[in-house]
């Protein structure tokens, strides 16, 4: 979370990260560094981890043991988003050789996409599907009609990009499993939210999901510890910083 210029949260799929997420790491920083015997022996990178799992379980969502031992890297930048981050039109093999990349598989991705039962996008990441999806149709066919005329009214065609959607039209501050049962009902916000459940290969996980909150939670804490090992630093690499917004 380094803020020079260009760095890795200034990249537009970054944009909707809130502020005060970032200031919330900061402060934890602080606070573990007052105390003489942490002073500079956590990370951000591991507090970031912590701070994921507090939301995750503050919003109804399981807890879960997070590993710890990360460093910090020394360098941030839009560049290194790109090709690391899905996109809002990824179909099901877009996704899944990404997760594949970083040792996840679908089941994987699909559980992690779950985290969309919370937090926010922006109209301009879905609009095709709401106003201009194909010659044919102006309506993308896969999303529920009444739920794509409701996008619309929040979404009209000038509107200010920052404006917020949810992601989870039901319950959006609860870290539940409606985004699957969404998905059974056309109401995926994004093409690669509603392409889990129109694909035939990964409908039977979504299912699963809907219909078993026990089942969803338990792949979701199996597939987070696994993407928390990703790129990891450790040992000599990377730094542990005294400032998150910037390296030493």
């Amino acid at each position: 979370m380094l803020a020079n210029s260009n760095s890795e949260k200034d990249h537009p799929d970054d944009i909707s990260l809130a502020g005060d997420g970032f200031d919330t790491v900061i402060k934890a920083k602080a606070a573990v560094d007052k105390d003489p015997k942490c002073r500079n022996k956590v990370s951000c990178a591991d507090i970031l981890a912590l701070a994921t799992r507090d939301v995750v379980n503050l919003a109804g969502g399981p807890s879960y043991d997070v590993e710890l031992g990360r460093r910090d890297g020394r360098i941030s930048t839009i560049a290194s988003v790109q090709r690391h981050l899905p996109h809002p039109e990824f179909n099901l093999d877009q996704l899944n050789s990404m997760f594949n990349v970083n040792g996840l598989s679908q089941i994987d991705m699909i559980a992690l996409s779950g985290a969309h039962t919370i937090g926010f996008s922006h109209c301009n990441r879905f609009s095709k599907r709401i106003y201009n999806f194909s010659p044919r149709g102006r309506i993308d066919p896969t999303l529920n009609l009444q739920y794509a005329f409701q996008l619309r009214q929040m979404c009209p065609l000038k509107v200010d990009p920052r404006i917020a959607i949810d992601m989870d039209p039901v319950s959006p501050q609860k870290f539940d499993n409606q985004y699957f049962k969404n998905l059974q009902q056309g109401k995926g916000l994004f093409t690669s939210d509603q392409v889990l459940f129109t694909d035939a290969r990964s409908k039977a996980t979504v299912n699963l999901f809907a219909s078993n909150e026990g089942a969803f939670q338990k792949a979701f804490v199996d597939a987070i510890t696994k993407l928390g090992r990703v790129g990891v630093k450790t040992g000599n690499q990377g730094e542990i910083r005294f400032d998150c917004t910037r390296p030493n």
